[in-house]
C-alpha cells in the first residue's frame, strides 16, 4: 500500500482535472456505476466533528476518516484533518493511503470550480469571504481554471486576508483585502462571491440580498451542519439555488434549512449539480451553488490519484 503526504496528494490532483473528474463521477452515480454510504457524525470536544465518509465504483472502494475542528485556526492548524483510504474494489487489496485534509481542500475547490463552469455569467472579479484553507484552495482552483482576472479578500484575521491576497498576487492575479466596511460593495462589483467560512451565523447578512445583481455567482462551501450558515435567508430567497447532492442539502445545509424555516425560500427551487453539467440558461436572479460535500467527491479524488501514481 503506497502512502503519500500533504504535497504528493496535492501533486496528484490538479484542480482542473478534478473538476472534470468530479463530473465523471457524478454522471457515473447517476446510472448506477457509483454508489455511496451516508455520511457518518460524531460530536467532539470544542465544538469538533468527526465524519466517516465512503464510496466506490468497479474498480475502488474508498473511506475518508476525518474531523472538523473550529479552533484549530487559533493552533496554527487546518480546520479539516483527514485520511483517506483506497482499497481494489474487485479484491480488497489496499491501494493507496491519501492525506484527507488537502482531499478535501481541493474536492471541495475543484467542485466550486466545476459549478462555476456550469453556471455562472462570467467569471473576472472574484470576492472571497473567508482567509482560511479552503479560501486559499478557492484561489488556487479559479486561478488554474477560470478567466478570473481579479481577487477581493475579506477576512476576519487580517494577516491570513493579507497572506491570502500575497498568495493571489503569486499566482498571477490582481488582489486586495476588502474591509467590513466595504463589503456590500465588493459584492456588488464581484462576478463569483465565494463564502468559505466555519461562522455559524450569517457573514453575507440579509442587507447583501439588494447588492447581488442578476450576473453575480455565489458558492457557499463553509456551513455543513442545520446550525451553521454563511448566507442569511433573504440572500438565499434572491437566488437561483443549484446544490451538490439534494439529499446532503436537505440534511446538512444549514444556510438553504434556516431559508426554509424563515419562510424566504422552498426546496421546490433547488436544482442538483448533476442535472445541469451541460449548463443553464441564466434568467433575472443570481444563482447560488451549495455545497456541503460528499464521499462521491473523495471517490473523483481517488480515482484521479490512483491514475497518476499508477
Amino acid at each position: 500500500m503506497l502512502v503519500f503526504d500533504a504535497a504528493e496528494t496535492a501533486a496528484f490532483l490538479p484542480y482542473p482535472e478534478l473538476a472534470a473528474e468530479i463530473a465523471t463521477v457524478l454522471r457515473a452515480a447517476a446510472r448506477g456505476e457509483a454508489s455511496a454510504l451516508e455520511r457518518g457524525t460524531l460530536p467532539l470536544p470544542g465544538g469538533g466533528t468527526f465524519l466517516s465518509m465512503a464510496a466506490a465504483d468497479a474498480q475502488a472502494a474508498v473511506v475518508k476518516v476525518g474531523s472538523v475542528h473550529p479552533l484549530n485556526a487559533a493552533r496554527g492548524l487546518p480546520t479539516v484533518q483527514a485520511v483517506v483510504v483506497a482499497v481494489d474494489a474487485v479484491d480488497g487489496r489496499p491501494r493507496v493511503v491519501l492525506d484527507g485534509t488537502t482531499v478535501t481542500t481541493r474536492r471541495t475547490a475543484a467542485l466550486s470550480l466545476l459549478a462555476a463552469r456550469c453556471v455562472a455569467a462570467r467569471a473576472r472579479t472574484l470576492l472571497v469571504v473567508g482567509a482560511g484553507t479552503q479560501a486559499r484552495g478557492h484561489v488556487e482552483a479559479f486561478a488554474a481554471g477560470s478567466a478570473v482576472e481579479r481577487v477581493l479578500v475579506h477576512g476576519r484575521d487580517a494577516g491570513r486576508a493579507d497572506a491570502l491576497v500575497r498568495h493571489a498576487g503569486a499566482l498571477g492575479l490582481a488582489a486586495e483585502v476588502v474591509g467590513s466596511g466595504s463589503l456590500s460593495r465588493a459584492v456588488e462589483a464581484a462576478d463569483i462571491v465565494i463564502t468559505a467560512t466555519n461562522s455559524s451565523t450569517p457573514v453575507l447578512e440579509d442587507g447583501v440580498a439588494a447588492a447581488l445583481r442578476s450576473e453575480t455567482t455565489l458558492i457557499a462551501v463553509g456551513a455543513f451542519t442545520p446550525a451553521m450558515a454563511e448566507l442569511a435567508p433573504a440572500v438565499v430567497g434572491r437566488c437561483r439555488v443549484v446544490v451538490d447532492t439534494l439529499a446532503g442539502a436537505r440534511a446538512e445545509a444549514g444556510d438553504l434549512i434556516q431559508a426554509v424555516a424563515a419562510g424566504a425560500w422552498d426546496w421546490a427551487g433547488a436544482d442538483e449539480l448533476v442535472g445541469v453539467l451541460e449548463g443553464i440558461e441564466r434568467g433575472p436572479r443570481p444563482v447560488l451553488f451549495k455545497s456541503v460535500g460528499h464521499s462521491m467527491f473523495d471517490l473523483a479524488a481517488t480515482r484521479l490519484a490512483l491514475r497518476s501514481c499508477a
